[in-house]
């Protein structure tokens, strides 16, 4: 049993991880050979004895070339990654600041209309975002909003925060009240409680949330292109804008490209990887 559990592990892996080998293999080809009907995998150690035939000889061009600005494109390729990571970045933080806040007020508080409150903020998540880009665009260009960091960071906060208000309080409900009710005896004010006990308590459910928005944000692709012509593009509609280019699409620096894109968000994952198995298992006591 131990063999067969650790070969359907190791298929799983190898199946999950086949994309990003790919796009690494593709990164060091050269884009005759990413666009080849003959499928070849790995380099070739020596050149091929029929000079038209096509070659695979490894190559860093495609990551030295993510610092050239392409056509179709008005920046390089890490100047968009810097604009993701920033729109990233600051949605999260207030997604996961915002519904933690909000989340413990609907778990401690008595709120009239709970229920239709929760529902109402739920069903949030149903409508499709793209449903009100007219409106959105309208609104920003009167704000003059569009084009920029905090516009599109204040719009993914916006549709997070449903998300993040249901996460954080099934992990908030989890959390026992007499924990803050200890800590309101021995002299703590509600709003010290929660910084001094609540909030460590609930770093599971916060780094979950903050897992979910973060990606949610990462890969947003209809409201980047609807509302970054020029200014805060993202990697996304970067990479959407590269179908302008006149020699044809990039594919080994896309790859390239793709490769670094995800490995933030891997990296992140694998750093609160432990409160991720902990799941909703946490703050838990047994009576």
């Amino acid at each position: 049993m131990r063999a067969v559990r650790w070969l359907v592990i190791v298929a799983g892996l190898l199946f999950a991880a086949l994309p990003l080998v790919w796009m690494g293999l593709s990164s060091i080809k050269h884009r005759g050979d990413t666009i080849s009907q003959h499928l070849r995998w790995m380099p070739a150690m020596e050149a091929p004895a029929d000079p038209a035939s096509s070659s695979f000889e490894a190559t860093s061009d495609s990551y030295r070339d993510l610092a050239t600005v392409h056509a179709g494109a008005q920046h390089s390729f890490w100047h968009h990654l810097w604009n993701s990571v920033v729109i990233g970045v600051l949605s999260t933080i207030a997604s996961v600041a915002l519904g933690t806040l909000c989340a413990y007020g609907f778990s401690r508080f008595r709120v009239p209309g709970e229920k239709d409150w929760l529902f109402f903020i739920l069903s949030t998540r149903f409508m499709p975002p793209l449903a009100v880009v007219v409106p959105v665009l309208m609104m920003y260009r009167a704000l003059d909003l569009q084009g920029t960091h905090l516009g599109l960071a204040l719009l993914y906060t916006v549709f997070n925060l449903s998300l993040a208000v249901w996460l954080m309080k099934g992990f908030l409900d989890e959390i026992p009240r007499a924990y803050e009710e200890a800590a309101v005896v021995d002299g703590y004010s509600r709003f010290g409680a929660f910084i001094r006990i609540v909030l460590p308590e609930a770093r599971t459910g916060i780094a979950v949330t903050a897992v979910f928005c973060l990606i949610s944000a990462w890969n947003e692709y209809g409201f980047a292109m609807t509302l970054n012509s020029s200014g805060a593009v993202t990697v996304p509609a970067y990479f959407a804008g590269l179908q302008g280019n006149i020699e044809g699409m990039p594919w080994p620096q896309i790859a390239a490209g793709a490769l670094i894109f995800v490995t933030p968000i891997v990296v992140f994952t694998v750093l609160v990887r432990s409160h991720l198995l902990r799941g909703v298992t946490f703050g838990t006591v047994k009576q």
